[in-house]
């Protein structure tokens, strides 16, 4: 598959995806659902010029997106793929919950691939130059998890009873923290622009390693949360088709 060379050709690319799990009731679909809405959502704020470098940001959406497509691509020809990624495509033949499903993908996508694009993008420059709009970036992903928050609790209602997953609290629904995840691919970004190209693969396999084995913790939570996990997908409808929908809207 070519990579994408704009927005628009992601968006489609992910209607595409969503479509295909759609029919193939396939779970792919939730989190392809969640990213078009953060990709439209990028989009929107380039075209409203709240961006101090709109052309730079779209060429990091474009860059951070292909490395999903490419991934999703990789797992359908059976190719080699990062750890994470395998971790968050491997789960979806199990019925794990929604939103365990949608943060396997935001783990592999957010901790490792938003630092990779970021370093590619101000590759040659300073990339603190960038830290305002990719801060702007986060605040967008930030407001969506909001969004899916409420459309879990539309979709299965215990979820109204437990912790918001990012609310820093021990007795959050699933160990896993959207701003540490955000702070993590900055973080990652920088220390990618610094590294000497022959060390960059070695550096970029090790970060795999570790988000890896956040993937194993969004599998595996403690024991109370996975009771808690338990009475969810009690109560989650059993159609992935019907959830696919829910989710796209």
């Amino acid at each position: 598959m070519l990579p994408a060379k704009t927005i628009s050709e992601v968006i489609s690319r992910l209607d595409e995806i969503i479509i295909h799990s759609i029919a193939t009731k396939s779970r792919m679909g939730y989190f392809a659902c969640l990213y078009r809405k953060m990709t439209v959502a990028v989009q929107n704020g380039i075209n409203n010029k709240i961006f101090a470098d709109g052309a730079r940001m779209e060429r990091l959406d474009v860059i951070f997106a292909n490395r999903y497509l490419n991934a999703y691509s990789c797992k359908s020809q059976n190719t080699l793929i990062t750890t994470s990624w395998k971790a968050a495509f491997d789960a979806v033949n199990q019925p794990y919950t929604v939103i365990q499903h949608l943060l396997l993908g935001m783990n592999a996508h957010i901790n490792l691939d938003l630092g990779v694009a970021a370093a590619e993008t101000s590759k040659g420059l300073d990339i603190q130059l960038m830290k305002k709009d990719f801060d702007l970036i986060n605040d967008i992903i930030g407001s969506l998890i909001n969004e899916v928050q409420k459309d879990l609790e539309e979709i299965c209602y215990p979820m109204k009873l437990l912790s918001y997953v990012d609310n820093r609290s021990k007795a959050s629904v699933i160990n896993f923290s959207i701003t540490a995840a955000r702070n993590t691919a900055w973080l990652n970004a920088v220390g990618l622009s610094s590294v000497v190209p022959n060390a960059y693969d070695s550096y970029l396999k090790t970060l795999d390693s570790k988000i890896a084995i956040v993937a194993r913790n969004i599998i595996n939570p403690n024991f109370s949360q996975s009771l808690m996990l338990r009475t969810v997908r009690t109560f989650e409808p059993t159609n992935v088709s019907d959830i696919i929908k829910f989710l796209k809207d």
